[in-house]
């Protein structure tokens, strides 16, 4: 990444109101809960709003006042002694109180966030392992080099992460960690060669003749706006039809306030005279391929006149049309 891009992608997590990736919770939440898993679920890379509001769904289904048989207390099921260690005052009343989500959701997120650094060198999936650990304890984790074959614990891992990953309610759309995979396999492409036609699945190619501007990708492999976004997408496991305009019809429109990191951003006049597409980042900003002589990188919103939709892919519904 260019120094250029890591000053963007910096000021994208940073800057106020920007809604990076990770802010994005699409799960159902009580409306009480909802400010709180936002913030404390960016504590750490490893913890999203989606995953602590799913870890809550399947401890306590959000009853700030569950007690399990074997003495776990609250919303987040902490036990007793585990609480005496990692419990916070997240409210700053003066007291770390268990039954208080609002001090027992951010110390569920920095405990998470915790047991992931302490168990960052077993291998495979880090938030599959930080969950067994929440479960099972970090030794467990350590001893089976991964999540631990107890049933219990299986079982747990599999049902947290199904509903973290689960698209939003009622959109059949494009899930948050699918978003932020996209966007990273974008992000991954910077610097690469425009070519007209160019891109596939599975990364540059070669493109072809010609361009309304008379330029031609056949010599040249790398990527035009709509081979990028079905090759950042395919990375996240949903199939893009090739052009801009099939790709938006692919989608769901949203309103720009509706939009969140991962998006994709079409410009035209109407449906029929889609141009170009690129990927929203946050804050104002897209990856996209923009032109012939040109390379995959960060460009303002505003980079075009013609801003015409944000859309989310609809997995299942990508045939080309």
């Amino acid at each position: 990444m260019s120094a250029t891009a890591a000053v963007i992608v910096a000021a994208l997590v940073q800057g106020a109101g920007d809604d990076p990736l990770s802010t994005a919770l699409s799960l159902a939440v009580p409306s009480e809960y909802r400010p709180l898993i936002q913030e404390a679920g960016n504590a750490c890379p490893e913890v999203t709003p989606n995953l602590l509001a799913a870890l809550l769904t399947q401890e306590s289904g959000f009853n700030p006042k569950a007690r399990s048989p074997v003495g776990a207390q609250g919303i987040a099921q902490f036990m007793p002694s585990t609480w005496e260690t990692h419990g916070v005052d997240g409210n700053g009343d003066g007291k770390r109180d268990v039954w208080d989500p609002e001090d027992a959701i951010p110390a569920a997120a920095g405990y998470l966030c915790g047991i992931a650094k302490d168990i960052d060198e077993v291998p495979g999936d880090k938030q599959s392992n930080m969950l067994a650990a929440y479960n099972a304890g970090s030794g467990a984790v350590r001893k089976y080099g991964g999540v631990p074959p107890y049933k219990e614990t299986q079982n747990y891992v599999k049902s947290i992460r199904a509903l973290a990953d689960r698209p939003a309610k009622g959109g059949g759309t494009t899930s948050p960690n699918q978003a932020a995979n996209a966007v990273n396999a974008a992000q991954e492409m910077i610097g690469t060669p425009y070519s007209w036609g160019g891109g596939t699945a599975a990364g540059p190619s070669t493109g072809n003749c010609c361009s309304p501007n008379g330029s031609s990708g056949s010599a040249t492999s790398g990527f035009d706006c709509s081979g990028l976004t079905l090759y950042a997408y395919g990375k996240a496991g949903i199939p893009l039809p090739r052009t801009a305009a099939q790709q938006y019809a692919a989608s769901e429109p949203l309103t720009p306030g509706q939009a969140r990191p991962g998006d994709l951003v079409f410009y035209g006049s109407n449906p029929a005279s889609i141009h170009h597409v690129g990927i929203y980042v946050g804050g104002g900003w897209m990856i996209d391929a923009p032109r012939p002589g040109t390379r995959v990188k960060f460009d303002r919103l505003d980079v075009m006149s013609d801003l015409y939709s944000f859309a989310r892919p609809k997995p299942g519904h990508s045939k080309e049309i």
